[in-house]
C-alpha cells in the first residue's frame, strides 16, 4: 500500500465522521435540540457547537497556517440544522487541510499531537464519545433512535464499501 492511498484512506476517514455526525444531527428530533442530562449539562445543540469549535482551536494551535476563525461561544445552541452542518462542514474541512498540509509537508503539529494524523484520531473519538452522549440523552429522553432507520446515516457509512 502507497503513502498516497493510506493518507487517502485516512482523510477518508475524517470525511466519513463528519458524515455521521451530519447524519445525526439531522436524525435528531427538532424538539430535542435543547434536551440535557443535567440541569448543569450542555445541551444537544450545544454539544455540535462544541464539536465544531474544539476542531477550529485544535486546528488553530496545531497548525494556525489552515486556521479559519474560531467562534466566540463553545457551547453556544444553534437550532439552524443547515447552519450547524454548514459548520460542521467547514471545520472538518479545516481540519483535514491541517493534517493533509502538514504531512505532505513533512512537518509537526506545533501544538498538539505527536503526529498529525493524531489529530483526526483525537477528534474521531472526542466526536464518537459525544455521539454516543447524545444518543444516550435521547434514550433518557423517551426518544430513542430506531437502530435500523438510523444506521444507514451513521454506522453503515463505517462499513459499505465504496
Amino acid at each position: 500500500m502507497s503513502h498516497d492511498s493510506l493518507l487517502a484512506a485516512v482523510l477518508d476517514s475524517w470525511d466519513r465522521n463528519n458524515a455521521i455526525l451530519a447524519g445525526l444531527l439531522h436524525a435528531i428530533p427538532a424538539n430535542a435540540l435543547d434536551l440535557r442530562a443535567t440541569p448543569t449539562s450542555p445541551t444537544i445543540a450545544g454539544l455540535f457547537q462544541h464539536m465544531h469549535y474544539c476542531r477550529l482551536v485544535f486546528v488553530a494551535e496545531s497548525a494556525p497556517e489552515c486556521a479559519v476563525p474560531v467562534p466566540e461561544g463553545e457551547w453556544h445552541p444553534e437550532h439552524d440544522r443547515d447552519q450547524v452542518a454548514r459548520q460542521l462542514s467547514e471545520s472538518a474541512r479545516a481540519v483535514r487541510g491541517a493534517v493533509e498540509h502538514r504531512l505532505r509537508a513533512g512537518t509537526a503539529m506545533d501544538q498538539h499531537y505527536d503526529h498529525p494524523i493524531l489529530l483526526l484520531q483525537h477528534l474521531i473519538w472526542h466526536e464518537g464519545y459525544h455521539h454516543g452522549q447524545i444518543k444516550l440523552l435521547l434514550k433518557l429522553a423517551g426518544q430513542p433512535f430506531d437502530d435500523e432507520a438510523i444506521g444507514p446515516s451513521t454506522w453503515d457509512v463505517w462499513i459499505v464499501k465504496r
